[in-house]
C-alpha cells in the first residue's frame, strides 16, 4: 500500500490526531481504567475491520486516565526518484481510515481527545558510515542486527519497547563533536510553546531556518536537540 504525504495526512482532516515521525498518534482522556478497556476493545475491532492486524494493529498504552494509541503501516510502499519502490513504515490509507472509525468510537464513549499533550522521541546518529555503524546499534537496541533497515538505514524496535534511531548523512570528521541528538516530536499547535519553555529554562535556540518543521535547540554546554513537526518548512511554503 502507497504511503501518504504529510500533505495528503493533513487534508484527511484528522482532529484527534497528529502525525509525529512516521505515525499517527492519538492521546484520548477517559474516566477510569474500565472505561480504557471498552475503548481499546472497540478500537480491536475496528483494526479487524480495516485489516490493521498483526504488525499493522495500533500500539495501545493506557495508563493513568488516558489512552495512548499509534497507527502507521510497517509495509508502506514508498518510490524514490527512480520509480524503485521501497517498503517502509509510514502512514497509509488504512492507517487514515482506521484514525476515522477510532475517533467515532471515542465519541461514541466520551473519551477526549488531547491530541497537542502527545510527544514522541527518535535518536539521530550523525555519521558518514551508517552501513557500519546501522548493525551494531540495531543488536544493541533490538538484540539482532536485522534491525537496521538496508543500506544502513533506520534502526527500529518492532516491539516498541525503544525510540527509533535514525542515521543523519554527515562528513567524515574526527571527534570530539556532538553525534547523538535527540527528536522531539510534538504536535504543531504546541511546538512554539515547547521551544519557548525550553528558552525559559537556559535554552539557546541554534537554528530556526526549517520552522516549523524542525528547531535546533541547545543546552548551555552546547548539546543540540530538535523539536520536530510534520509541518513543513516556511521556504516550502
Amino acid at each position: 500500500m502507497d504511503l501518504l504525504t504529510n500533505a495528503e495526512i493533513a487534508a484527511a482532516g484528522l482532529a484527534d490526531w497528529r502525525k509525529l515521525g512516521q505515525a499517527l498518534h492519538g492521546r484520548y482522556a477517559v474516566t477510569d481504567l474500565a472505561a480504557g478497556g471498552r475503548l481499546l476493545a472497540a478500537v480491536a475491532d475496528a483494526a479487524e475491520e480495516v485489516g490493521a492486524v498483526g504488525p499493522a494493529a495500533p500500539r495501545v498504552t493506557a495508563h493513568g486516565g488516558h489512552v495512548d494509541l499509534r497507527l502507521v503501516s510497517p509495509d508502506a510502499v514508498h518510490r524514490d526518484a527512480a520509480g524503485v519502490e521501497h517498503v517502509v513504515e509510514w502512514v497509509t490509507q488504512r492507517d487514515v481510515d482506521l484514525a476515522r472509525r477510532i475517533t467515532e468510537l471515542a465519541g461514541e464513549q466520551g473519551a477526549v481527545p488531547e491530541p497537542g499533550s502527545v510527544t514522541t522521541i527518535e535518536l539521530a546518529l550523525d555519521t558518514a558510515r551508517s552501513a557500519l555503524l546501522a548493525p551494531v546499534w540495531a543488536a544493541l537496541l533490538t538484540g539482532s542486527p536485522q534491525g537496521a533497515g538496508a543500506g544502513g538505514g533506520d534502526v527500529w524496535d518492532a516491539t516498541g519497547q525503544v525510540p527509533l534511531l535514525w542515521f543523519q548523512d554527515t562528513e567524515p570528521h574526527e571527534p570530539p563533536r556532538q553525534r547523538f541528538h535527540v527528536d522531539v516530536w510534538v504536535a504543531p499547535e504546541v511546538a512554539e510553546e515547547r521551544i519557548a519553555a525550553a528558552v525559559a529554562a537556559g535554552g539557546i535556540v541554534v537554528d530556526d531556518s526549517q520552522a516549523p518543521a524542525y528547531t535546533v535547540v541547545a543546552d548551555v554546554d552546547g548539546n543540540k536537540a530538535c523539536v520536530c513537526t510534520s509541518s513543513p518548512a516556511r521556504d516550502a511554503w
